[in-house]
């Protein structure tokens, strides 16, 4: 079977698909619209479907066969004020998909028409995971509570996020670690204040919270492997309430991303020792409460060999790169702590045509050249899989 000559048979209403869902973003749990709007094609389709986690939507194409992979998009959009002068351009002020969570979407309701069409070819079952929330709170774990990967019980999965630092026609795959674990942290830092004439009488939270920060930086360069990449990252710094008095409270908000699983606790334990343990030597107190966020994800091998060995007559060997792993974080990871998988990345970058901005920018675009590659490693990969005898 040709798939590249099928895929050019739904390519046009796919691309229709996305710059429809691009011009209504909707948020982390507010996905209505959206979730209509895939709960609605899936049906239509024939394809059996159910709403789970809120604004969750899980589809369930029955094949011939035990066998079950899942396919996972996220469908949620970032509170960003689109400026792109495009016809489909976000219609709700204050909302864009961004992160191109909108090709994502499209992407797996083209291949789960694709695939119904291919039903009788199918050695096994395909359950298509469209998840609301990844850019806040994350769907992915709520989903699994509520037995998404039930039902028929799902053996593998996959799915894929676009990178305009990859150009339209290429894919990226990383085996073992992908993406950063997660752990964000808020801080109250409290003294005592007085007239800014007066600095004996005061505890200057400021001064504390400058300390601490500063002495922040030695849990990356003097506590941690540096072999074991780390991030320690203060992003906000609030406090004061005139230049004549001394603080008496400011607070802060951090976030740790780092790569081994193992050493998250002790990470953040060693951050709220030095918040706690300056502020006290200096006079002070802290508050410190800890918000544990996304795992690190870890690409199964076997799962990524096979992407790998999918793309590879699809798009030619120099355009499946193996890409460095990054610091940002992804709650697909929950899916694979749970069965094995893989997470690639797809290509949706053209220089040549200025578009090249990155994602959560408020310029960000897609080649929608690279809706056809993500149909056809999405759709060849799950019948490799099906048809194989693993």
């Amino acid at each position: 079977m040709d798939i590249l000559k099928e895929v050019k048979k739904v390519e046009k209403e796919v691309i229709e698909l996305r710059r429809k869902i691009h011009m209504y973003p909707e948020l982390g749990f507010e996905e209505t619209k959206t979730s209509e709007i895939v709960y609605d094609y899936l049906k239509n389709l024939g394809i059996e479907v159910k709403r789970i986690a809120k604004t969750g939507v899980v589809g369930t194409l029955k094949g011939n066969g035990s066998k079950t992979i899942a396919i996972r998009a996220d469908m949620d959009a970032l509170p960003i004020q689109e400026e792109n002068d495009v016809e489909y351009a976000s219609q709700i002020p204050g909302r864009m998909h961004a992160c191109g969570h909108d090709v994502h979407t499209a992407i797996l309701l083209g291949t789960a028409k694709l695939l119904e069409n291919m039903r009788d070819k199918l050695k096994g079952n395909v359950k298509f995971i469209f998840q609301p929330a990844e850019e806040t709170t994350g769907g992915a774990l709520p989903m699994i509570e509520e037995g998404v990967l039930e039902n028929p019980k799902v053996d593998a999965i996959i799915g894929l996020h676009v990178d305009p630092e990859l150009q339209v026609g290429q894919i990226g795959i990383t085996y073992g670690k992908a993406y950063a674990s997660s752990d964000m942290f808020d801080i109250i830092v409290k003294g005592k204040s007085s007239h800014g004439a007066e600095p004996h009488k005061s505890v200057d939270a400021i001064v504390i919270a400058a300390n601490i920060v500063n002495i922040l930086q030695t849990v990356v360069s003097r506590k941690a492997n540096p072999l074991s990449p780390i991030v320690l990252t203060i992003g906000i710094i609030e406090g004061g309430y005139a230049r004549n008095i001394i603080a008496n409270k400011v607070r802060m908000s951090g976030i740790i991303r780092m790569m081994e699983e193992e050493k998250r606790d002790e990470i953040v334990e060693m951050v709220e020792k030095i918040c706690d343990n300056t502020a006290k030597a200096m006079g002070g107190e802290v508050e410190f409460k800890r918000t544990r966020g996304y795992p690190c994800l870890v690409n199964h091998k076997g799962m990524t060999d096979l992407i790998k060995e999918t793309a590879f007559p699809l798009l030619g060997e120099g355009n499946v790169i193996e890409v460095v792993p990054t610091m940002g974080v992804e709650d697909f990871a929950y899916f694979l702590q749970k069965v094995p998988g893989s997470f690639y990345k797809l290509g949706c970058g053209n220089k040549e045509k200025g578009i090249d901005k990155p994602i959560h920018n408020n310029q960000f675009n897609i080649d929608e050249e690279c809706i056809k590659i993500g149909l056809a490693v999405h759709v060849s990969t799950v019948l490799k899989y099906l048809n194989s005898n693993g």
